[in-house]
């Protein structure tokens, strides 16, 4: 079946960087064709999506447009979220994700996706 694991989360000062990772596994067939994208979650909010890349190409939230770069390695299977000039308000759990089959919607939509790996903490302080 379907599995995303994700790291490189940590705890950094604000205007630092990290690079999150997600290793996919049990479906490298035909990995480059599907969807995959960034969500976060901090306390008490609703998760929202970071960003998206499929074959053609990568959406962003305005609040992470030109600090944030999503791009994946498909011999390794794995996606990645470089983050960089980080904010207080970057702080959430950061999860990766899979929509359900090639050609679904892309969008930074939570529902558009059907798999999730169990996330990654980002802290930022000020």
């Amino acid at each position: 079946q379907v599995q995303l694991v994700e790291s490189g989360g940590g705890s950094v000062q604000a205007g630092g960087s990290l690079r999150l990772s997600c290793a996919a596994s049990g479906y490298s067939y035909a990995y480059s064709h599907y969807c995959l994208g960034w969500f976060r979650q901090a306390p008490g909010m609703e998760r929202e999506g970071v960003a998206t890349l499929d074959r053609l190409s990568t959406t962003y939230a305005d609040s992470v447009k030109g600090r944030f770069t999503i791009s994946r390695d498909t011999a390794k299977y794995t996606l990645y979220l470089q983050m960089n000039n980080l904010k207080p308000e970057d702080t959430a759990m950061y999860y990766c994700a899979r929509v359900r089959r090639i050609g679904d919607a892309c969008s930074l939509d939570v529902g558009d996706f059907a798999y999730w790996g169990q996330g990654t903490q980002v802290t930022i302080s000020s």
